[in-house]
């Protein structure tokens, strides 16, 4: 595997900033959601949820930008970053160049105020993700397979770029499989590492990161292998941050593996998320991953359903639990409150998000009987109100 050198980027799109209408009262969360851009969507919308009730108010637009696909809040809740899915990003050096946008959060009315955008370094990005101390911004370029490092400002603004990475391989699927997809890139909980799912090529990669500079070394990073064909898509940290568990979208399952201090990574067991006796299907993909005490949570496209499935937490072996609905069409980004009681799904294909509620015992989920009108929407991401 080999790595393409650091490409700058040329200009910026402006954004336009937009406040929410109402300013919230006796809510206790904000929620955001990222989107595709569509005839319903223009950009990231929020809600307020009322913890105790789960009631959740009508979505507004926070912040007109194309296609802010996937979200990222910083450790204090302060700002908000959003992969823009575009490809009309204009740089001498990048082919069909995406971006990433840097928003400042108004915790008491849910506005986002426009900081700054910067080229993604890459085409398609579709992940981002802020590092433990809320100085390193991530992202990864599924078209071709780069992910790139920033650092951030104290404004929250996105300051200057790491080197840009291009993953070259592929794996045994011809149509998805012919070059490198980087799916997703976040820190590990000990935030020396940032971990890669590289769909194309059916790895997981783990490359230290420096958090003075914003910089991944390239020279010195680990590999490890989901099965081939796969396609490692997410993955979610248990609590404590001893297992990952990597979803493959293809395969629609989950491997486990362990991170050690060095950064080495060290597989276990793969087993499916679809429900007993399911058959995968070619248009079965799974697209998300969350965990919430010792339950983990998974989205199928196709199937339209989520898969819960129960975690050991001595030994982080996976026990199937429940397959549940979606409410709706190509379920895409999970969102579980702070509180644990909550999970929303957004269902890219019906333009809803849907609400249920989890049983703080068993982790199961009941429907709450509660969706939202949100135009593609594609993550979900909380934050506390003041």
């Amino acid at each position: 595997m080999l790595f393409e050198p650091l490409k700058k980027c040329k200009w910026l799109i402006a954004l336009a900033a937009v406040t929410m209408a109402a300013t919230a009262t006796g809510a206790d969360f904000l929620v955001f959601f990222g989107t595709y851009s569509n005839s319903l969507s223009k950009g990231i919308y929020a809600s307020r949820l009322d913890a105790a009730t789960g009631k959740l108010s009508a979505p507004e637009l926070v912040a007109q930008t194309p296609s802010p696909c996937f979200l990222a809040v910083s450790p204090d809740e302060k700002f908000l970053y959003a992969a823009n899915s575009v490809r009309n990003f204009s740089d001498a050096d990048v082919t069909n160049a995406g971006a990433v946008s840097a928003f400042a959060i108004d915790k008491a009315s849910g506005s986002l105020t426009f900081l700054n955008q910067k080229c993604s370094g890459g085409e398609g990005p579709c992940h981002v993700s802020v590092d433990a101390t809320g100085k390193v911004l991530f992202i990864a370029n599924y078209g071709d397979g780069s992910v790139k490092s920033f650092s951030l400002e104290t404004n929250g603004a996105i300051g200057a770029a790491g080197p840009r990475l291009a993953r070259i391989g592929h794996s045994v699927n011809a149509n998805r499989q012919a070059s490198a997809h980087a799916h997703f890139i976040h820190a590990d909980p000990s935030n020396r590492f940032a971990l890669v799912c590289d769909l194309g090529t059916d790895e997981l990669i783990s490359f230290p990161f420096d958090v003075r500079t914003a910089e991944l070394n390239a020279s010195r990073f680990e590999v490890a292998g989901v099965p081939d064909g796969s396609g490692a898509r997410h993955l979610a940290f248990s609590p404590g941050g001893k297992f990952i568990y990597v979803l493959g979208e293809m395969g629609c399952c989950i491997s486990r593996f362990v991170l050690d201090e060095k950064g080495c990574l060290f597989p276990y067991e793969t087993i499916s998320v679809l429900p007993p006796g399911a058959v995968l299907q070619e248009n079965f993909t799974a697209a998300e991953i969350l965990t919430s005490k010792n339950d983990v949570y998974a989205t199928i496209r196709g199937h339209d359903s989520i898969s819960v499935l129960a975690a050991d937490p001595a030994t982080g072996r996976l026990s199937f639990l429940q397959n549940i609905s979606s409410g709706g069409k190509v379920p895409r980004g999970l969102g579980i409150d702070p509180t644990g009681r909550w999970l929303l799904v957004g269902n890219q294909g019906t333009d809803n998000v849907v609400e249920y509620a989890i049983d703080p015992q068993t982790g199961r989920l009941t429907p709450a009987g509660r969706q939202l009108k949100v135009g593609a929407p594609v993550d979900v991401k909380f934050v506390r109100m003041n």
